[in-house]
């Protein structure tokens, strides 16, 4: 399963989506199932703020880091050195983008 957040950082809304992607996430991890938690557009602004202790999605997002976020998406939307901090993985499968067919699963079986 792939899990993609391309949600923007803006709205009470994009958090909300966030929210559901984020507990979509741990619901395949407890399932054990394979899965894949991508951050990708807009949506790679959201590593750096999840990855503060301070913010209210900070916990549940450790329970389910991310796969990795858009190589080319963190230079579009200005985040690459705050991403690279993170230690997230940029993934560049398919141009510089995340390839949505194959790459590195979460496999927790």
């Amino acid at each position: 399963m792939a899990i993609i957040i391309f949600a923007d950082t803006e709205s009470h809304g994009d958090m909300a989506r966030v929210v559901n992607a984020l507990e979509a996430a741990k619901e395949f991890r407890e399932h054990k199932d394979e899965w894949r938690l991508i951050f990708d557009g807009a949506g790679t602004k959201w590593i750096p703020l999840l990855m503060d202790p301070k913010h209210p999605l900070h916990d549940l997002y450790m329970t389910v880091p991310a796969t990795g976020a858009c190589a080319f998406c963190v230079d579009a939307f200005e985040v690459r050195e705050s991403v690279e901090k993170t230690d997230t993985p940029l993934l560049s499968e398919f141009d510089r983008h995340p390839s949505l067919r194959r790459g590195q699963v979460q496999n927790l079986l």
